[in-house]
């Protein structure tokens, strides 16, 4: 009997999901001394690869062929995407920043991943490489709300919002249709996935700690 995809996965990047709860950022979310510059830094790069990211969630529908798994990511594609949207633009209002923003090193490096995954590689694979977006959102949200003071958070829409009930079915939608289509695939298969979803995990650790640092293109 085959084990669980998503538990032999989650399992393989324990110690990733434990580096970024040790990150600086995170830590600013958690007693709200986050510095603003900083975080209004992170918001404009996520609502850069939510563009993309609705793209690829998009393609990942149209390669599906069961009714529900379409109707799913169709879903995630619009509405997700779109809840965050909002919550970005409400605090972006307070950004200094106007005009246009170019996509940070480890943004581009992240969405240009994804895309890779969608064009190069088999469906299965591009549903492992975008859980990490889901999953490991969710369980910083989770971790951030058991362990934040308590009192005025300038970031508590942030939290809510990821440590929130909606955001949860929407994580256990993701990761049941991706054990669904792993249950069909070989060893080998169900490999290429996990190692997906180790590098996309990768890149949520990089891209908070790309936020913490301001990071800019050296030349």
């Amino acid at each position: 009997m085959k084990t669980i995809w998503s538990e032999q996965a989650w399992k393989s990047i324990e110690p990733i999901y434990e580096e970024i709860t040790k990150l600086p950022f995170i830590g600013g979310l958690i007693d709200g001394t986050l510095k603003q510059e900083q975080f209004l830094f992170y918001l404009h790069q996520d609502a850069l690869y939510l563009y993309e990211y609705g793209k690829i969630m998009s393609g990942i529908a149209s390669r599906l062929s069961k009714p529900e798994h379409i109707t799913a990511f169709t879903g995630f594609a619009v509405e997700t995407v779109a809840v965050e949207r909002i919550l970005h633009e409400s605090y972006l209002k307070q950004s200094p920043i106007k005009g246009r923003v170019e996509q940070s090193p480890s943004c581009l490096l992240y969405t240009s991943l994804l895309h890779k995954y969608l064009a190069q590689h088999p469906v299965e694979v591009a549903l492992a490489a975008v859980l990490p977006c889901f999953w490991i959102y969710q369980e910083v949200g989770n971790y951030i709300l058991a362990n934040q003071n308590k009192g005025d958070n300038p970031y508590q829409a942030w939290i809510d919002t990821y440590g929130g009930e909606a955001f949860a079915k929407s994580v256990e939608t993701a990761i049941a249709i991706c054990n669904e289509v792993a249950e069909t695939c070989t060893e080998e298969q169900r490999n290429v996935m996990t190692e997906a979803f180790v590098y996309c995990s990768k890149m949520e650790w990089m891209f908070w700690d790309s936020a913490w640092r301001l990071e800019e293109w050296k030349i």
